[in-house]
């Protein structure tokens, strides 16, 4: 069997995450408390983050934290970054209170997108994937039970200090948060500039 056009999706913890995700959830709610109306995207009832000021310490000091998650990522993907430039084009966050949730998206126009999960309390929301492919979506047999090969819908569990990468052109979603604590994370988009 060949395993062609497969869509891949990176889930991994990011290493002493405690400590940086404390930082992160004072930034995050010093922003909101700056700015509590957000702005609305794909968040329904959730507060979103107007971008991230990259030369900020703190968003700095997240992002070389999950530098080599992200080089990972494009070493698999066999991407050129010697002619290409690195390149984060934007970060935000999400706060998603009881019953918040995402509606089904995607990011264009960048290479890749990311999921890292400050707060992740139990029953706070699976970021939800959907099968980028048309056809299968419209037409497929019944199956006994969903696998690799058959589901044209994937879910991860959010946890606190783990990190999503995947297409940017991948249409997510995010369940409602069925907890009573907040779930926060972080997105952002990584692009590929030539030199």
């Amino acid at each position: 069997m060949h395993l062609f056009f497969s869509t891949p999706i990176w889930s991994n913890k990011v290493a002493n995450y405690k400590d940086i995700n404390e930082e992160l959830n004072n930034y995050i709610l010093n922003l909101r408390e700056q700015n509590p109306e957000g702005i609305n995207k794909s968040n329904f009832n959730g507060w979103h983050s107007k971008d991230f000021d990259l030369n900020d310490e703190i968003p700095k000091k997240f992002i070389n934290t999950v530098s080599s998650n992200i080089n990972t990522a494009f070493n698999d993907m066999d991407w050129d970054i010697e002619k290409q430039i690195i390149q984060i084009k934007s970060i935000w966050a999400i706060i998603n209170e009881k019953g918040a949730s995402n509606e089904r998206h995607h990011h264009g126009n960048s290479a890749l997108s990311a999921a890292y999960y400050v707060l992740a309390p139990k029953d706070c929301g699976d970021i939800v994937f959907y099968d980028p492919r048309p056809a299968p979506v419209f037409s497929h047999p019944i199956a006994k039970k969903p696998n690799i090969l058959n589901a044209t819908v994937n879910s991860i569990t959010p946890d606190e200090g783990l990190l999503v990468l995947f297409p940017s052109y991948l249409d997510h979603s995010v369940k409602p948060n069925l907890s009573s604590n907040q779930r926060i994370v972080i997105s952002f988009n990584v692009n590929l500039m030539h030199k």
